[in-house]
């Protein structure tokens, strides 16, 4: 135990190290802990704020491309049901195979022709009847066989009640291979109800690029969908179509809503993702998170400039500050040191007028006695200057000490008790309230009090004025018994009905009446009127009182500031849809309402 004490003593107290480093260590931790401090839960909070509000927006774009590419696909949904309801169509799937003829397949051809024309983002319409008919518009610049389709992985799969399928594809062409989104759809005959083809539209990637454009955050983002067995439906990277997502955390996403992933790759992408219950399909967004928290890496780099520069001039004030204590201490050790060898000619320069400089001018003074009486007394007049510096360390000591209130209160009494035994009531009566006054400032830490306690206080103020004034004024309390032990602010009445003295009182106007009275404002609050009939205010300085209200700043003249405390306190403690409010006519008196909340009870009561 005492080895830690040691411990404690000379390495985190400095006993034995100097009062420039103990200074310059102390205030390096007094500062340093606290700048550093506040900006790391700044720059935490500013972060977590900024990130949140990159995942709303994120998840908004994303859910706006859902909806605008579901609403696009179900209008080749129409399409292909005006097609398959077309009356060449129709036609051709009611005739049997001897009944195809050239003039039945070039009216489909027609009709595929004019559904292809009236959209630039279909690539091909191709009807595959099971008699290994073909009907496209392609024609010849078709370089892949139709009749190939039906080995295709998806043939199969195509739903067989009619409703369509989307699937990912590549049309050949002459000199390239297009990617192309398919909707698929078996084909009936009207008479049989048995299938008998199937209808196949391309739709390229013109539209979906354009979309994919609009929704990158950054540029170096992307934008892709997925199908529900996590293949690559779309990808700026067209190699990467029908191929299995190479993340395995991007498959086990989540089915419902709007989400964020951070997905563990090299650039560490933020991923924005839904999911179409129409389409079965996951549509995401792949941006680096770097390239979204820039505004955070900025805040950072603020945070941590402003930090540095604060630390610098913190030091450079704090050593400034610490010299300004040091240097007179330094000069009065080396002139101690001098009158130790027996030098006792010299004195130390005093600067300033405080505890160090005083020091130094009692050292000063002492050095002088001593140089006068060391011949007759030395080690006598060394042992009263060694008692001089201890006892001018009791009186500074002294100095620094407090009057205790207690002996405000007790003095009261004193006086009250004299003043009865000489029969002066009066005095007798204003000791007695000062006293109360007193003690219930003394006596009642809390914030707020119940409303008879406050009464009771505010009465005790106006039986005081009632003293000053004495029938100048009279007073008037219309308190019902329900709002007694109602929550209310301490010292909340008085300062309100003081301003009725203040600024209410004029000499050559009737006798001032203040009346208190309670009621029911709200289910949930009540509010306590202070109403005089003084001189009431002028409309320029009403308004000027409702404006600092408002904005709750105190007017440079320190004028309503009682008024001004009472709400600020109201404001802090219960909200701002509370506080304090001011109506006046000038000439006809004043009236301030407290608005409060009713925090212990409901009760009974009627707003008037």
């Amino acid at each position: 135990m005492r080895k830690m004490a040691e411990f404690i003593k000379r390495f985190i107290l400095l006993k034995n190290q100097s009062l420039m480093i103990k200074l310059c260590v102390f205030s390096s931790f007094l500062v340093i802990f606290p700048v550093l401090s506040v900006g790391i839960f700044s720059y935490k909070r500013s972060s977590a704020e900024l990130e949140n509000e990159l995942r709303q927006s994120s998840r908004q774009v994303i859910d706006q491309v859902q909806t605008h590419i579901e609403y696009y696909l179900q209008d080749f949904e129409i399409t292909s049901l005006k097609i398959i309801n077309s009356p060449e169509l129709s036609s051709l799937l009611k005739s049997t195979i001897s009944d195809h003829r050239q003039s039945m397949i070039d009216a489909t051809r027609n009709t595929l022709k004019a559904a292809e024309y009236s959209r630039a983002d279909i690539s091909n319409i191709t009807i595959l009847l099971d008699n290994e008919q073909v009907i496209d518009t392609l024609g010849a610049r078709n370089f892949y066989p139709a009749t190939k389709i039906k080995e295709e992985y998806w043939y199969r799969l195509v739903p067989l009640n009619g409703m369509s399928m989307l699937v990912t594809r590549k049309l050949t062409l002459a000199n390239n291979e297009q990617p192309v989104i398919s909707l698929v759809r078996r084909l009936y005959n009207p008479r049989t109800l048995l299938p008998v083809g199937m209808l196949i539209i391309d739709i390229n990637f013109r539209r979906i690029e354009e979309i994919s454009n609009k929704v990158t955050i950054s540029k170096n983002g992307y934008f892709f969908i997925l199908d529900a067995n996590g293949h690559y439906i779309y990808h700026p990277d067209y190699t990467k179509l029908g191929k299995k997502v190479e993340f395995k955390q991007l498959v086990t996403l989540k089915t419902e809503g709007s989400h964020t992933e951070i997905l563990d790759n090299q650039r560490k992408d933020f991923v924005t993702f839904t999911f179409s219950q129409n389409l079965g399909w996951r549509f995401l967004t792949a941006v680096p998170y770097r390239d979204l928290t820039g505004g955070i890496i900025q805040i950072e780099k603020t945070i941590s400039t402003t930090i540095i520069v604060s630390l610098i001039l913190a030091y450079l004030i704090g050593f400034g500050f610490a010299t300004s204590i040091i240097r007179p201490i330094r000069r009065l050790q080396h002139f101690m040191k001098e009158v130790e060898t027996g030098h006792l000619e010299g004195r130390v320069r005093v600067d300033s007028n405080d505890e160090i400089g005083q020091l130094t001018a009692g050292f000063n003074n002492t050095v002088e006695k001593l140089a006068n009486l060391l011949e007759e007394v030395y080690v006598s007049k060394l042992r009263e200057a060694e008692m001089s510096l201890k006892q001018k360390e009791v009186e500074l000591k002294m100095l620094q000490s407090q009057m205790n209130p207690h002996f405000l209160y007790n003095s009261l009494e004193t006086i009250r008790g004299m003043a009865l035994e000489e029969n002066q009531e009066n005095i007798a009566v204003m000791s007695y309230s000062l006293g109360k006054l007193l003690r219930y400032n003394l006596n009642n830490q809390s914030s707020t009090v119940s409303l008879r306690e406050e009464l009771n206080f505010c009465e005790m103020y106006l039986k005081i004025q009632k003293f000053r004034f004495e029938d100048r004024f009279d007073y008037q309390f219309d308190i019902p018994e329900w709002a007694m032990e109602l929550k209310a602010i301490k010292f909340s009445l008085q300062p309100l009905v003081e301003n009725c003295f203040v600024h209410g009182h004029d000499a050559g106007v009737r006798k001032i009446k203040i009346v208190i009275s309670v009621y029911r404002y709200s289910e949930s609050s009540y509010v306590i009127s202070i109403c005089d009939n003084g001189k009431g205010i002028e409309e320029r300085n009403l308004e000027e009182i409702r404006k600092r209200i408002n904005l709750l700043t105190p007017a440079k003249d320190g004028k309503n500031i009682g008024i001004l405390n009472v709400h600020q306190r109201i404001h802090y403690l219960f909200g701002s849809e509370y506080g304090v409010t001011v109506r006046s006519k000038f000439g006809s008196g004043t009236k301030v309402l407290i608005h409060l909340p009713i925090l212990d009870q409901h009760m009974e009561g009627e707003k008037p």
